[in-house]
């Protein structure tokens, strides 16, 4: 690995940084809201079995892609090919993804901006200042931009020190943080009324309903998507593992824990919805159907806290710095994707590109902001919705049509010299050539 390019400092500093890009405000976020509207319990049984084996196989093929060679997406996946027409589509894949990263982290920066600006406003409605308050939580140019421009600074100084002074130094911290206030928030839910019956919905599933066609395709989605999967993120991060790294073990380790923290964002936030409906909180329609959906958190989930009296005030402020790291460990890996793709094909200072590029999909942000109606859905369906599956898809034919195997044996071998004798081997290379492809084909014809 060159020096220049440096790397992860430990196994622990990768699994944190790999795991903060993949739990983000859709584990914490999106993956509750999608279990209630989708048969609680029986959601999460087959999101969880999907997550490793479909999401797993995925993740491994652009870890190895990474670590193969060594550089950014573009880069690596050149290297694996052998004529001009391969090269060719390489750039366009691996291009597509740094693209599909920076619109991402442009309505991702937004989102992220509102967290931070609920997350304060706890602390205004205490000392008092309630024109404050209610400017904090009330949606407005002005606050966007500036909580966007805001959250946009903090990811951009993290990117610039590098990858173990900034991503992994910074996920170490973070990472931690927000798993024991994730716990703690549960304890704490765990304790008022309403939260047994939530508990029992999320964990008592309905065998019935496991098989419902458009359960199983939401929660194909969720479990593909929730690990970065076809932005080139995992590419990227692949590239700075040590070779002497057991790839299959790590890989393991990081879907493990992105999956754990999936399910225990469902066991603060479904319980959550019961708890505020005991309190009166209309959650459910009559037709059962969950009645604010997306915006769950910022109509739902104040109200409960507000329920709750002084010490109310305390817990929203948890869990909204609780979303806003989320966000942030999420939003590093997405900068970190077109920056190492600058400072590596064009030569630029990492400090400078890390700058200029993160500046640009700030007035990305400021575009969409401004058109808000017209240009945020439309944003997210296209790097989400078509271009995420479209280029996961793609990265794993790259791996399991054009890459040699004895190659792939090969790289994978480093750090893990039986691999071809166990299970892993014997599965995983036809698994990742037919069904990886085909499964993500069926959600992207879904979602159209």
């Amino acid at each position: 690995m060159s020096a220049s390019r440096g790397g992860f400092s430990s196994r622990f500093g990768f699994i944190m940084a790999a795991a903060g890009s993949a739990v983000g405000l859709g584990n914490i976020w999106g993956f509750p809201t999608q279990t209630a509207s989708n048969g609680g319990a029986a959601f999460v049984l087959v999101y969880l079995v999907l997550a490793f084996c479909l999401a797993y196989p995925a993740f491994m093929a652009e870890l190895l892609i990474g670590r193969y060679g060594q550089a950014n997406a573009v880069t690596s996946m050149q290297k694996m090919s052998r004529n001009l027409w391969q090269k060719r589509f390489a750039f366009i894949v691996g291009f597509s993804g740094i693209i599909c990263a920076s619109l991402i982290l442009s309505f991702y920066g937004i989102l992220a901006g509102w967290m931070m600006s609920y997350a304060i406003e706890p602390i205004t409605s205490v000392l008092g200042y309630n024109q404050a308050s209610s400017w904090l939580t009330s949606q407005s140019i002005t606050r966007n931009l500036l909580f966007t421009a805001l959250f946009m600074m903090l990811t951009i100084s993290i990117i610039r020190r590098g990858v173990e002074n900034g991503i992994e130094k910074w996920s170490k911290r973070l990472m931690p943080m927000l798993i024991g206030l994730l716990i703690l928030l549960i304890i704490y839910v765990f304790t008022l009324d309403g939260s047994r019956e939530g508990f029992a919905a999320y964990l008592n599933p309905d065998i019935s309903r496991v098989f419902e066609p458009d359960l199983l395709i939401n929660a194909l989605g969720s479990a593909f998507f929730s690990l970065s999967l076809g932005t080139s993120v995992m590419v990227i991060y692949g590239s700075y593992i040590s070779k002497k790294e057991n790839l299959v073990t790590l890989g393991a380790q990081v879907t493990l824990i992105d999956v754990s923290i999936a399910f225990l964002a469902g066991l603060l936030i479904i319980p959550s919805m019961y708890v505020a409906q005991a309190q009166g909180v209309a959650i459910f329609g009559d037709d059962g159907s969950l009645i604010s959906g997306p915006n769950l958190v910022f109509e739902v989930l104040p109200t409960l806290f507000n329920g709750m009296g002084a010490v109310g005030f305390f817990v929203g402020f948890c869990f909204f710095v609780l979303m806003s790291i989320a966000a942030l460990t999420s939003s590093i890996s997405m900068l970190e994707g077109p920056v190492s793709f600058v400072v590596e094909r064009h030569n630029i200072e990492r400090k400078k590109a890390t700058t200029f590029i993160g500046f640009g999909i700030f007035i990305i942000s400021t575009l969409i902001v401004l058109n808000f109606d017209l240009l945020f859905g439309f944003v997210i369906s296209l790097s989400t919705v078509y271009g995420q599956p479209l280029i996961a898809m793609l990265c794993c034919v790259f791996v399991g049509w054009i890459w040699q195997r004895s190659d792939i044996l090969a790289e994978i071998k480093q750090g893990n010299d039986e691999v071809e004798y166990g299970l892993f081997w014997k599965i995983w290379p036809w698994y990742t050539k037919f069904v990886c492809p085909s499964a993500i084909a069926i959600v992207f014809f879904h979602s159209l």
